[in-house]
């Protein structure tokens, strides 16, 4: 059934969206109850009622595009939802009668994300998402938002209303858990929000500090105050009230669902496995303890996805697809299986009555469990596997259709009611359908590739018949059934014979452009041909192309001669033409008549007509539009042809369908189905006749079916006669095609996994030229089958499988592209490793050396361990220079100032002006002097040694004085140009220390030179000691690749190879020819060893050559011979000699070389280990300059912090000023609206008695036994019978009677003025009663009625109000509280900074090994110490004692001979200091202050007199005042003892209350036991009164106390004040 709400009297127009027949949809959100036998839940444009009994369904559409979110009041009978449009609103309607109650309009920008309905009254809370984050509670019924919170970036997955307090509703999201408490003021709704404190994942709970004003932080004496962390962060808004590091952040349980108890707690669901309890009240939070099954081997872990409550737990669902009973007892719980489904359950519900539950599962399918004596489980509603990718009409397309999801379910419909008939699941995402017009058949594409052929004559059990891969398609069958063209994503058109007669046999297939957008056909009934249209893109160029082409109708019989060896049909046959357009098009239709073509604009919003050329061309032709029409679409669209070629269907993403007439493309019906928030409609189908319409959404996964309103007229009757000729024509094929799908030849046998394919490429185009002989073929199949015949006869072992010799071209080529996939991700990883090593390696370098002016390097000595390294440094940045030079000038300037000071100050003080010219520039060159000695502060209270650098530390400011930030930061950089100096003051030490040592090794190599010269002459077996730099010494040598530090051996590629192959001999070759020309130098080389003249060193190396008689005997030797041999032997002699005298005077040489080079070389270790020491006093000097800049930086940083953190106080302070002016404000204004309502209140209470008493006034004229008995009538009420609910509802329903809401409160008046009418009956007057005065009695009585159930209502209002004002005050107390905090903290805060002004961190220089102190007493507080350096105090005695003894000395040697002059001289200075000191009197005279006290003693007579009268008076006024103090002091001490008595006999009476309290409270505690033990037979309401008498009379024991307690404080206030002022006390100043 539908509900109509707008559309056309045009008798062609399509039904209105809310005209749609039926609407086929499965939830995507929570289903509800709108009755107890009526779910609903919304799907694309539409909310969808499903009657549970008898299963018809009722669909509303939204008039605004897509259904937001949807919520139910079962009470009221009404559905709320929210559309999905900018600016959202929510509309109620009634069920059944789907009328529409009211429209809610809020400030929301985007969407609504809960909607939710209070059980009591007339409420209705919504929760918005981005970008307000809004929660609004809204009175639906008056149509107006009663309060509104926002918390921003706050996404909550849950809102629920308690159902047993409509003044509490939860607000839940994965990481929190919120309360809100709606209070009421008469019309005033105010809403608060509570955070529950979530455990830990584990369960437990962490004690959190207090954030704003930690009070456990330690105190560091040192380093000043320590701060929250807030201010450390530097945070000073709002958020630094949450702040928190990420060290203190702990992960907390992720709530998942949550409900409501009849008690008003919660029981809330986590996502790691625990189920946590809620106090209402006070947010307590128990994680409940699971009890664990003993049987089960592990436990289980169950995450809930959903909760409801029941009596004696909770139901909960798992993503496992089971639904548990959790029987809760105290704080643990018990978990059993309640049910299996087939699927997670995703949602759950109980029905008003409590005797069904729904389980909605996450696919959509809806379930409802009955709680009867046989429990039953009912699907209601079966959902497909995923949304509708496509749908199409089963022929003639008058009963069924079929629908393809994207999983590859295929489902069949009967299309009146959209039953399911039957199911059959591919196990394939699927594309594309189309049903075969001329048999019944269907195709499905996949996206693998493959399309499958389905047999649907049996509606109820459909089958896979044929299966063909032809990469991924797009299918689609020609008007009569003839041909399936099947689209390729490589640009192929497979022409294949739709009868399943021929198996589907491929014909043929034409080659087309790339990325098909649509293939459309024309097939006509009187022609032999069949028109084929493909619209392909052109991205790169931003058009269009389209191809025609022809297909004769005979093809299936001719196809050999239309195809070529790889069965491509011939494009001369096929008359293949091209077309252009200069604009793209989404899609694109051929008309009847094959001479115009329809296309929808892709960029604009148009729709147009072209014309075909007439003259054939083989050329691109450029179709130009012929007519152009608006389509009033939005978005890309599809344009699609009816059967009977007269209406041309445009959809789009708009979700508007439109039908046109074909020749003026103007539209005559419209319908909008979808909506373009879900992308609109992505398919349509129209059925043969025309009278039919599936459209299917794009993304809501919604399917519409539409109708004709009233059919007819010239378009209804031609598309129904082309219906019957149509049909007519297909008859027979139809007929012949449906007994072969009958017949058992047909392939059934595919298996349930289809693990067979058939190529296209290989069997179907091959069908007619498999007798065709290929050698090449034959010749590797019979290899083949040689190897196959081999393998038999092989072991086991060695036996290869049959599936090793198929030869699989796909895979092998998959493999390819794998493998090269890999190398080329490998190559890449590679390259990026290696590009980031580079950038790396790059990075360092320019950071760590180019980036030096001083390159980094070390010393090292000759012969001991000694390394000494140098300070690299960067070269100052122009900031840092002109910072400094800014703080130089500064720094002058302010000693420049500081000089003229000194002197301006020195003038003016100045006794004597005339003084000598000399003598002032002596002093004033004395002034300069002990300015500069003063600036040069001593080391120990500069903190460093850098002025044993020569730096010049005269700018920097004593460290006693370092107060303000600009100081410090001045005093910062001052010391950092110290650092740089004293670093470069060392590293021009080591540059020199580096020119030595480089001028010693040369200086040893020149040695080492002639050391080898004397090593080799005297043929000695030592190694000449030759110094290097090392490495560390030239670091530069590391960026420099050596050939010895190459391990692996060099690519050479095999050109280089061959070249080296190719040169070797010719090198060899010029080689051998150049020794051959050198015959001079072999020659001398051979003779004379190489040299023309004999050196001296060479002496060592000479040889006498022997005689050659010696080989004889020396018995044959001759005369002459033997004086050869003793001229040999002088020669031997001689040359001895001359060698020991050489070889004597070389090692005297080389002792003296060795130890010069030994002495330079220690002298230079000498002067390297005093760079040493001066390498370590310099790092101490910069580590010491480092540490008082680190000590300047922490003083900035913690003056920083304290700024921040006196700036967010201020802000606090502020928001919570701005706070309580709010509080003070509402509390004035529900005071105000509380006294007009009491006066209200007052008036009807007045009236209420005035009405009681003038009763008998107004009836005195009948007799008085009359009046008494109309009076007794007056004063009866009629009993209102309380509609009990049955026995066995009650005790299913666990919240049992719920608080009564407004429409309930209407309901009891209705039904009390209706048992008035039974009262008011004439029946019932007295006898002897006149009817006018019974008339005017019952008026009266009902007025009074009337006048009572108003007082009633006025007095909960009035009690509603109070509680309300109270809940304000106390808000404002807090506020005021807060505030009061917060002075105290900031003058806390103001003491710690004034502190830490006044007290300076200072770095002092102490020696080693000095003993501070004697004892081990330390003393801590130094407030009154001086601190100076012990060897000051010695050195200043030590000068005292000497200059002493010398005082002595001289004394003693003038004592007798200037006796006298120095008594002339002691005369002369007392003359001239009584002449200084007269003239001094006499200055003071003349400057002596002459008062009025002195004027009038010199001026009256009676001086003397005049006092004594004055003391008199004042003696007389001091007795008086004494008199009237004793009166006083005894009035008091009457008034203090008549308060000690009054406060005595309060303290009895406290006394005695508290007794009675005690009493009281055991007796409670009695009461509790007995109520315990007696279970439920105490009702509630005997509960609520005792507890609400107790509360009140504790409440006035405290009222009174605290009254007398308020008292006794002003009276002991007053004594102390009169005390005080009896005794005044005398504070010495």
């Amino acid at each position: 059934m539908a509900q109509n709400r707008e559309g056309e009297e045009s008798p062609y127009a399509v039904s209105s969206p809310s005209g749609a027949t039926w609407v086929q949809g499965f939830p995507k959100q929570n289903v509800h109850f709108v009755t107890e036998d009526t779910i609903c839940y919304p799907s694309g444009n539409y909310v969808i009622f499903i009657n549970i009994e008898t299963k018809t369904k009722t669909v509303l559409q939204c008039i605004n595009g897509i259904v937001g979110v949807v919520a139910t009041n079962i009470p009221y009978e009404v559905v709320a939802f929210s559309d999905r449009k900018l600016k959202p609103n929510i509309y109620i309607y009634n069920f059944p009668g789907l009328t529409r109650r009211t429209k809610l309009k809020g400030n929301i920008l985007l969407d609504y994300t809960l909607l939710t309905f209070s059980y009591c009254g007339t409420y209705l809370a919504s929760y918005s998402s981005l970008p307000e984050f809004e929660l609004a509670l809204w009175n639906w019924e008056s149509n107006v938002i009663l309060c509104k919170k926002s918390q921003p970036g706050l996404d909550v997955s849950q809102l629920s209303f308690n159902p047993m307090n409509w003044r509490q509703l939860c607000l839940s999201s994965p990481s929190t858990v919120n309360v809100w408490t709606i209070e009421r003021s008469n019309q005033e709704h105010y809403i608060k929000a509570r955070s529950v404190k979530l455990p830990l994942e584990d369960g437990t709970f962490v004690n959190e500090t207090d954030v704003l004003f930690p009070h456990s932080l330690p105190k560091d004496l040192i380093y000043g105050p320590v701060l929250p962390l807030s201010a450390i962060a530097g945070l000073v808004g709002e958020e630094a009230e949450t702040f928190r590091p990420k060290d203190d952040l702990y992960p907390l349980l992720h709530p998942t669902m949550h409900c409501w108890t009849p008690s008003s707690d919660l029981y809330v669901g986590c996502e790691e496995g625990h189920l946590l309890m809620i106090n209402g009240e006070t947010l307590k939070v128990t994680v409940l303890q699971k009890i664990e099954d003993m049987t089960q081997s592990e436990p289980h872990h169950i995450s809930p996805v959903s909760l409801v409550y029941q009596k004696d737990g909770v139901f909960a669902s798992g993503i496992e697809g089971s639904v548990y009973s959790f029987i809760i007892k105290d704080s643990s719980y018990k978990v059993e299986t309640f049910l299996e489904t087939e699927g997670p359950v995703e949602h759950m519900l109980f029905s008003p009555s409590y005797k069904m539950l729904l389980i909605q599962t996450d696919k959509g399918s809806v379930c409802i469990y009955t709680f009867d004596e046989k429990p039953t489980l009912e699907k209601v509603l079966d959902a497909c596997d995923g949304k509708f990718q496509a749908i199409d009409f089963i022929t003639p397309g008058t009963k069924y259709f079929m629908t393809v999801t994207h999983s590859g379910e295929v489902c069949i419909w009967w299309m009146e009611d959209c039953i399911c008939e039957s199911r059959i699941y591919l196990n394939t995402p699927t594309t594309a359908l189309a049903c075969s017009p001329s048999s019944h058949s269907a195709v499905v594409g996949t996206v693998d590739g493959y399309v499958y052929f389905l047999d649907v004559q049996e509606v109820d059990s459909p089958g896979v018949i044929h299966k063909a891969f032809l990469s991924k398609s797009a299918v689609h069958f020609d008007q009569r059934g003839i041909f399936l063209f099947v689209g390729s994503s490589e640009g192929n058109i497979f022409i294949m014979n739709a009868n399943p007669s021929s198996s589907f046999e491929i014909l043929g297939f034409v080659e087309v452009s790339k990325d098909i957008l649509q293939i459309s056909t024309v097939s006509l009934l009187e022609v032999d041909v069949v028109q084929v249209l493909v619209l392909s893109s052109l991205p790169e160029a931003e058009k269009s192309r389209l191809e025609l082409f022809t297909v004769p109708k005979i093809l299936p019989t001719v196809s050999e001669s239309f195809t070529d060896e790889r069965g491509k049909l011939k494009e001369e046959l096929i008359h293949l033409y091209l077309y252009e357009m200069e604009h793209t098009l989404s899609s694109a239709v051929l008309d009847f008549q094959s001479n115009q073509i329809y296309g929808f604009c892709n960029q604009a919003p148009y729709v147009c007509s072209y014309l075909l050329p007439e003259k054939e061309d083989t050329k691109v032709c450029i179709l130009k539009p012929h007519q152009k029409v608006q389509s009033k679409h939005y978005g890309t669209g599809m344009l699609y042809l009816s059967w009977h070629g007269l209406w041309l269907i445009t959809i789009a993403k708009c979700g508007i369908l439109c039908i046109r007439d074909i020749y003026t493309l103007e539209t005559f019906a419209r319908c909008q189905s979808h909506s373009h928030q879900a992308h609109g409609i992505q398919s349509m189908r129209i059925s043969m006749d025309g009278q039919s319409i599936l459209v299917n959404g794009k993304d809501d996964g919604t399917l519409v079916y539409l109708k004709w309103k009233r059919t007819g007229g010239i378009y209804g009757d031609e598309s129904i006669d082309y219906f019957q000729k149509l049909l007519t024509f297909l008859s027979k094929t139809i007929a012949e095609e449906n007994y072969y799908l009958n017949s058992p030849r047909v392939s059934l046998d595919l298996g349930h996994d289809f693990k067979y394919s058939i190529d296209s490429s290989q069997e179907e185009l091959a069908t007619e030229e498999s007798k065709k002989e290929i050698p090449w073929i034959q010749w590797k199949s019979q290899e083949v089958l040689n190897m196959m015949e081999e393998n038999e006869k092989l072991d086991n072992i060695a036996k290869l499988e049959q599936q090793e010799f198929g030869l699989d071209l796909e895979e092998l080529e998959r493999l390819h592209e794998e493998s090269e996939e890999e190398v080329a991700k490998i190559r890449k990883d590679v390259e990026m490793h290696n590009l980031a090593k580079g950038y790396l390696t790059e990075v360092i370098k320019e950071e760590c050396w180019n980036a030096m002016a001083v390159k980094g390097r070390a010393l090292k000595c000759f012969h001991i361990p000694y390394v000494v390294e140098n300070f690299p440094m960067k070269e100052r940045s122009s900031e840092e220079l002109k910072e400094l030079k800014t703080v130089l000038q500064q720094k002058k300037i302010e000693a420049e100032c500081l000089k003229l000071r000194k002197e301006i100050s020195e003038v003016q003080s100045a006794v004597s002006l005339v003084k000598k010219r000399h003598e002032e520039d002596d002093e004033e060159e004395e002034d300069e002097d002990k300015i500069i000695r003063d600036s040069n502060l001593p080391n120990y209270l500069l903190g460093s040694l850098s002025t044993d650098f020569g730096v010049d530390t005269s700018l920097l400011s004593s460290q006693l004085e370092l107060h303000s930030r600009e100081e410090k930061i001045n005093q910062i950089t001052l010391l950092k140009d110290i650092i740089y100096k004293v670093k470069t003051a060392f590293n021009n030490e080591f540059d020199a220390a580096y020119k030595q040592k480089e001028f010693e090794i040369t200086r040893v190599t020149e040695r080492n030179v002639r050391i080898r010269e004397i090593i080799s002459d005297l043929e000695l077996e030592e190694t000449v000691w030759q110094p290097e730099f090392e490495d560390c010494e030239k670091p530069e040598r590391t960026f420099v690749v050596e050939d010895h530090e190459i391990t692996a051996q060099k690519h050479v590629s095999p050109w280089q190879k061959a070249k080296t192959e190719l040169i070797s001999p010719h090198e060899t070759e010029r080689w051998l020819h150049s020794q051959g020309l050198d015959v001079r130098n072999r020659a001398l080389m051979d003779m004379m060893g190489g040299v023309l003249e004999v050196k001296k060193e060479d002496i060592l190396k000479m040889v006498i050559p022997q005689p050659a008689f010696m080989i004889k005997p020396d018995a044959l030797w001759t005369e002459e011979e033997r004086k050869q041999f003793k001229e040999y032997e002088k020669k031997v002699k001689e040359l001895n000699e001359e060698r020991d005298k050489y070889r004597k005077s070389l090692e005297t040489e080389l002792k003296k070389l060795q130890n010069s080079i030994q002495e330079s070389t220690q002298s230079f270790d000498e002067l390297l280990k005093k760079l040493f020491e001066r390498r370590v006093k310099a790092e101490m000097v910069v580590n010491q300059e480092e540490l008082k800049i680190n000590n300047l930086v922490f003083s900035l940083l913690l003056e920083e912090e304290l700024t921040s953190r006196e700036i967010f106080l201020n802000n606090y302070l502020v928001r919570k000023q701005q706070e309580k002016n709010q509080t003070s404000e509402a509390i004035r204004k529900s005071r105000e609206e509380l006294d007009a309502f009491k006066e209200h209140y007052d008036n009807l209470m007045a009236e209420d008695k005035v009405l009681d008493r003038s009763f008998k006034k107004e009836f005195s004229e009948i007799p008085s036994h009359q009046v008494d008995l109309l009076y007794k009538l007056f004063k009866r009420r009629p009993r209102i019978h309380k509609q009990k609910a049955h026995s066995e509802a009650a005790s299913s329903t666990p919240f049992g009677e719920r608080p009564g809401s407004g429409k309930l409160n209407k309901d009891t008046f209705a039904h009390l003025m209706k048992a008035m009418d039974e009262l008011d009956n004439i029946n019932n007057m007295p006898e002897g009663l006149d009817p006018s005065v019974w008339d005017h009695f019952c008026a009266t009585r009902r007025a009074k009625v009337e006048n009572e159930h108003k007082v009633k209502q006025k007095a909960a209002g009035l009690v509603e109000m109070m509680a309300f004002l109270r809940k304000r005050v106390e808000d404002d107390e807090h506020v005021q509280r807060e505030i009061e905090k917060v002075f105290h903290e900031l003058l806390l805060l103001q003491e710690e900074k004034v502190k830490f002004q006044l007290n300076l961190t200072i770095q002092i220089l102490l020696k080693q090994g000095q003993v501070e102190l004697e004892n081990f007493q330390l003393i801590l507080e130094y407030s009154d110490a001086i601190l100076m350096n012990k060897t000051i105090i010695e050195d200043l005695n030590s000068v005292i004692r000497t200059q002493g003894q010398k005082k002595v000395a001289s004394m003693m040697e003038s004592k007798e001979i200037h006796k006298g002059i120095y008594q002339i001289e002691w005369e002369h200075k007392k003359m001239e200091m009584k002449m200084e000191d007269l003239n001094q009197k006499a200055w003071d005279i003349q400057m002596l202050f002459f008062s009025r006290q002195r004027q009038k003693y010199l001026n009256e007579s009676n001086y003397e007199t005049l006092i004594a009268i004055q003391i008199g008076i004042m003696e007389q006024t001091i007795q008086v005042i004494d008199k009237t103090h004793k009166k006083n002091v005894e009035n008091c001490k009457k008034l203090l003892k008549k308060l000690e008595k009054f406060s005595n006999q309060k303290d009895v009476a406290n006394y005695t209350l508290s007794c009675n309290l005690r009493e009281e409270l055991v007796a409670v505690s009695e009461r509790k036991d007995i109520c315990n033990a007696m279970g439920t037979q105490l009702t509630c309401e005997k509960i609520v009164k005792e507890r609400y008498k107790n509360m009140v009379q504790q409440q006035k024991l405290t009222n009174i106390s605290k009254q007398q307690a308020e008292q006794i404080s002003i009276l002991q206030a007053e004594v102390e004040r009169l005390r005080m002022k009896t005794f005044p006390a005398l504070v010495q100043m």
